[in-house]
């Protein structure tokens, strides 16, 4: 049976992965006018949680299985068509490596930080770091699907001023949707790395193209 206990700890926003630091397309959607009250910020959400957060969810329970980290990153790249989200998905990956090795040292672990010195995917790292603390696919599933929405949501508070009480509304609601989220990851990681899904977000790619130009900016992505 997986830890309860650890799965809080690798699912909380404290954990130091570097996620803080990132918007997940949040802060370019607010200036555009996409993002600017708690309806708009669920709707984004909601987007992101079943495109580019399924996709994430699915990576990450393919690495708590057990399958090849390798041949899971080669698919996170060919499923992030964007350059800027790339950078950002194998330095967070770089970050969750620290962070991982020195909770839950796992050998798994220090042969993907030897393999990918800069940094493999972020959703592949937690992946095998949830399998090193005792998770299972679906811990890790859930870990990444409540991040795709989360990180949107503490950005929009600082981003917009939003009302922190509204914001984690919006998490509330979007609770059953990511459980459908964490069990559909789970159940194509199952079928091997060719099921795994290929969401996409086109808007996303573009924006964060755009969002890693801007000279100055709030958050790294």
């Amino acid at each position: 049976m997986s830890s309860r206990a650890a799965l809080l700890v690798l699912a909380d926003g404290r954990f130091p992965a570097g996620g803080h630091a990132h918007s997940g397309g949040a802060e370019a959607a607010v200036k555009a006018g996409r993002i600017t009250d708690a309806a708009s910020l669920a709707t984004f959400c909601r987007g992101r949680l079943h495109t580019s957060g399924l996709t994430a969810a699915a990576l990450a329970a393919a690495a708590a299985l057990g399958l090849d980290p390798y041949a899971l990153d080669a698919a996170a790249d060919a499923r992030t068509p964007s350059p800027a989200l790339r950078t950002t998905a194998r330095k967070l990956g770089r970050q969750m490596m620290r962070a991982a090795r020195a909770t839950w040292p796992s050998p798994e672990l220090d042969a993907l930080a030897a393999a990918f010195p800069r940094g493999a995917h972020q959703p592949v790292v937690l992946g095998i770091a949830a399998r090193a603390a005792g998770l299972d696919p679906e811990d890790a599933a859930h870990c990444v699907a409540y991040e795709t929405v989360s990180g949107p949501a503490t950005a929009a508070v600082r981003l917009l001023g939003l009302d922190p009480f509204q914001a984690t509304a919006v998490l509330a609601r979007l609770a059953p949707a990511m459980d459908r989220v964490a069990e559909e990851a789970a159940a194509a990681a199952r079928q091997g790395v060719d099921a795994l899904p290929a969401a996409s977000a086109p808007l996303l790619d573009i924006t964060a193209e755009q969002h890693a130009a801007w000279p100055v900016r709030l958050f790294a992505s």
